[in-house]
């Protein structure tokens, strides 16, 4: 389980063990915030084929399909 301080995440860089559609390398490229300005959400861009995903934070957390840093 990766520990992850959900504030740091802006440009952080992040890496797929199990690539799919030739997408392996990611890059945080925005946080979404709730109400009481906590993190819910980031954007994840693959570097590769510029195509952006949102998705909540706390799936980073799951180093079976996450690594942090580009391997």
């Amino acid at each position: 389980m990766n520990r992850i301080n959900p504030n740091k995440l802006l440009r952080s860089k992040w890496t797929a063990p199990r690539p799919e559609r030739k997408e392996k390398h990611f890059m945080v490229t925005e946080l979404w915030r709730d109400e009481d300005e906590n993190v819910v959400d980031v954007t994840l861009e693959a570097v590769l084929t510029r195509r952006a995903y949102r998705m909540p934070w706390r799936e980073l957390e799951d180093a079976e399909r996450w690594l942090t840093g580009w391997r």
